[in-house]
């Protein structure tokens, strides 16, 4: 698998989105490791809103899986896209808002790995996006579907990375005004 840490692009603040897929209360009951991949997300979220602006929730199904769980919700302005479809890529609304941005990197967390993430990334990955992986912070019911997509991404072109990786590149310096806080998040 080609690691983040290696690979020569660096990830451009201006052009991010966090996205986050279906973390929602009927879906991750099952989730194998799933209190780590809230926190995780958690994290990522408190940096994300700390050093960036772009954050898109997406719901699958709400109406029958329930709604984001509060604890993965960002508590500052983020577009939520509800869908039907497995894949982000074929709503409409969410290709005009990564076009409306500008947004061409993409960093990925939520559930489920092997299905609405793998789908999506794919498809993003064929419309010339960037994608990052945070594979700490996403699961399947599954560990052995978690790996396979991590695997069938990355050779499709996605970078993987961890939680803390992307938030320290995220931020980039320590001399940054909002460094203390960002280490707060990841010592904690």
């Amino acid at each position: 698998m080609k690691d983040y840490e290696s690979s020569s692009k660096k990830i451009s603040p201006k052009v991010n989105a966090l996205l986050i897929i279906d973390i929602q209360g009927k879906i991750i009951k099952p989730i194998f490791n799933k209190d780590s991949i809230i926190k995780n997300i958690k994290n990522l979220i408190n940096a994300y809103q700390i050093l960036e602006e772009n954050i898109i929730v997406s719901e699958q199904n709400p109406l029958k899986l329930g709604v984001t769980i509060p604890e993965s919700l960002p508590k500052t302005s983020f577009k939520k896209i509800e869908k039907m479809e497995f894949s982000l890529a074929n709503i409409p609304e969410f290709i005009k808002e990564l076009k409306n941005k500008k947004i061409t990197n993409l960093i990925v967390c939520g559930i489920e790995t092997h299905i609405c993430i793998q789908q999506t990334v794919l498809d993003c990955l064929q419309k010339g996006f960037e994608v990052i992986l945070i594979s700490d912070a996403m699961s399947s019911r599954n560990r052995l579907d978690h790996e396979i997509a991590l695997q069938r991404m990355t050779q499709r072109g996605a970078i993987l990375t961890t939680t803390e990786s992307i938030i320290f590149e995220l931020c980039k310096t320590a001399d940054r005004k909002e460094f203390k806080e960002i280490r707060n998040i990841i010592i904690s």
